[in-house]
């Protein structure tokens, strides 16, 4: 035998011989503990934790969250959150005064007071994504010590509202009229990517809506999840009682067609049908999934009204929805404000 090939030979039951000897000490030292117990090892490896690394939360320079550039004494509890960064103008036009703004990228702020109390109106540009990045800083700004990058022992819960633009999926909803996303179903697939999704999915409703749809299981699995009930009681007065899909984009995974088909031509026709509980799916936006969802799992109340601008079972549009966006605007600040 070559003298390099024995010893290439050597190496690899070496290697073997350990792993074997490696495997058997770990099984042996996990029998002399029980299974419901932590070990040291493992306990310390969870304190090093809860002191979150500077590459897995980014503070800048002046103190603020790396992507929406507030400080946490910036932040108010109750939270206005809209899509596009020029309507953040709208909503603080109507506080009684504004302390602080800040703009980055689609992430535009202001705080200030409303009818007398403290809120803050943020945009957060479009699609689920973004959600993601907005309530995981948002939450950090409520619940994370940026000085020691710890966890604060005692949790705020922040309040959030979404008021956004979405197109109708049911024949008698009219162009205006403001939906209350009740129930979202996400077809980003976001949830999923967390642990503790199941606390606040209803697979059940999944179930049955995949089989309704013939899902392709080509695409992320759609997750259902409710908004903050104690919330949407306080916007019932003026809103229609909905279930949203919040969709990974505005043209093909919304059914629509200019250059290129969807993949499913009848995706609308079987979500118009779907009825779950006596429920029906009311209309199509870009981010409520994700907002409600990651509102629950960490512990703050959130919810979403659109204002109809296109009726997409009709065909019809309307780019001159502006009255519509005002209306909703005045409506959800005066019951936000009640709100407690």
């Amino acid at each position: 035998m070559r003298v390099d090939v024995f010893f290439e030979t050597a190496k690899e039951f070496i290697h073997f011989y350990f792993f074997i000897y490696l495997l058997s000490f770990i099984l042996k030292e996990s029998d002399k503990e029980p299974l419901n117990k932590i070990s040291k090892k493992r306990l310390y490896l969870y304190k090093m934790r809860e002191n979150i690394p500077a590459s897995e939360l980014i503070v800048n320079a002046d103190g603020s969250v790396f992507h929406l550039h507030l400080r946490p004494e910036q932040l108010a509890e109750k939270i206005v959150l809209v899509g596009d960064p020029g309507r953040v103008a709208a909503v603080a036009a109507r506080f009684d005064a504004v302390e602080s703004r800040t703009a980055n990228r689609e992430f535009h702020s202001a705080t200030g007071t409303c009818r007398g109390v403290r809120m803050t109106v943020l945009s957060h540009g479009i699609g689920t994504d973004n959600i993601d990045i907005m309530m995981t800083e948002l939450d950090a700004l409520a619940n994370v010590d940026f000085a020691t990058r710890t966890i604060k022992t005692e949790k705020k819960s922040l309040t959030l509202v979404r008021l956004g633009t979405s197109g109708a999926l049911q024949p008698e909803l009219k162009l205006g009229d403001p939906v209350l996303a009740e129930v979202s179903i996400g077809f980003d697939g976001l949830l999923n990517f967390y642990a503790g999704s199941e606390a606040v999915c209803d697979r059940a409703m999944e179930e049955a809506f995949i089989e309704h749809m013939d899902w392709d299981p080509r695409l992320a699995k759609p997750y259902f999840v409710r908004s903050s009930r104690e919330l949407n009681e306080v916007f019932r007065g003026f809103t229609v009682p909905g279930m949203t899909v919040s969709a990974p984009g505005f043209y093909g995974p919304q059914g629509r067609e200019v250059r290129l088909a969807p993949a499913d031509p009848r995706l609308n026709e079987k979500l118009e049908r779907f009825r779950y509980e006596g429920r029906k799916i009311t209309n199509y936006e870009m981010e409520s999934s994700a907002l409600a969802g990651m509102a629950a799992m960490l512990g703050h109340r959130a919810t979403t009204i659109c204002t109809i601008i296109a009726q997409r079972t009709a065909g019809e549009a309307n780019t001159d929805y502006q009255p519509y966006i005002e209306r909703m605007i005045d409506l959800a600040l005066r019951a936000l404000s009640l709100f407690s």
